[in-house]
């Protein structure tokens, strides 16, 4: 078969495989060893964000909060040098009644601290096991739609299909969440509805470099699977460009323009379309040649009594 492509993308599969095991690796050492950046929305407290009428730092304010005997806060800069973000866990030393009213204390505490005038612009509590829940149907969700993944190709096209487009899958997931452990982003519940939004923009770019694979295979007579494999994706390899860079401009817009409660969202679903576009060129497809896809497995099945027609 002269090659139909311009582009050998199967060429450089062994040195793709070892850079993402390699990405695999760091990301589950960083996730194991030094665990996510959770958010409120899963660890449970009070969030207070304020803004002072002049210039406000942080150390000073730590410093009032430890005075006034609150332990485990994290205090930082929610934009400009006046905004100010106050995470606090539930404190040990106060019932459940007292820590869903523990954001006036705060309130209170700050005020106290400064006479800089503070407005307040928004207050937060979330209980413990509230989070707790979160945190295990997040995870469950995430299982959840990576089984109907498998269960939808394998059903559209055939099993090693779907063990490479769930594979891909499981790599974008856990790079991205790689990334956040690594750099210590927050890790709240508009991260979480990135992932998911990850598995299917990365889902969708699968499957249509699978459906054009299939198709090679049964209308191509000549040459090997890596060639065909190959032709597939320079076929789709401008849809698969101009798909990912229409959606980034768009997530780089809400990640400049959105402001700081919808960054989480932007940044996983930026890291997710990147690693994305990689894993259905190298990722899905390595795994489909890994497998030993040939023209036998994707043969149309003979209707019974055709034969005869």
């Amino acid at each position: 078969m002269a090659k139909a492509y311009s582009f050998d993308f199967m060429s450089y599969r062994k040195q793709a495989a070892i850079a993402s095991i390699l990405l695999l690796i760091v990301s589950v050492a960083s996730i194991v060893l030094r665990s996510l950046e959770w958010g409120l929305d899963f660890t449970g407290g009070t969030l207070v964000e304020v803004t002072y009428e002049a210039a406000a730092f942080p150390e000073a304010i730590r410093a009032e909060l430890d005075q006034a005997g609150y332990s485990g806060h994290v205090v930082q800069y929610f934009g400009s040098d006046r905004d100010i973000l106050v995470r606090m866990p539930p404190q040990k030393n106060l019932s459940d009644k007292d820590n869903a009213r523990l954001g006036d204390g705060l309130l209170v505490a700050l005020q106290a601290g400064t006479s800089n005038q503070l407005v307040l612009r928004r207050a937060e509590f979330v209980g413990p096991a509230v989070g707790e829940e979160l945190t295990n149907q997040g995870g469950l969700g995430l299982l959840a739609a990576l089984g109907m993944v498998l269960l939808y190709v394998s059903f559209r096209f055939q099993l090693k299909f779907a063990l490479g487009a769930v594979l891909a899958l499981f790599h974008d997931v856990v790079i991205t969440l790689g990334v956040f452990s690594i750099i210590r982003w927050e890790f709240d519940t508009t991260v979480l509805a990135a992932l998911l939004a990850v598995i299917g923009y990365s889902l969708n770019d699968t499957i249509v470099v699978s459906d054009r694979i299939r198709e090679n295979f049964r209308k191509l007579r000549r040459g090997s699977s890596e060639e065909i494999i190959n032709a597939s994706l320079n076929q789709t390899l401008g849809r698969t460009l101009i798909t990912s860079f229409t959606t980034l401009l768009v997530l780089f817009a809400l990640l400049i323009l959105g402001g700081e409660l919808i960054s989480g969202f932007a940044k996983a679903l930026i890291i997710g379309v990147v690693v994305g576009t990689y894993s259905s060129i190298y990722v899905a497809a390595n795994t489909l040649l890994a497998l030993k896809l040939d023209r036998d497995d994707l043969l149309v099945p003979v209707k019974e009594g055709a034969e005869l027609e």
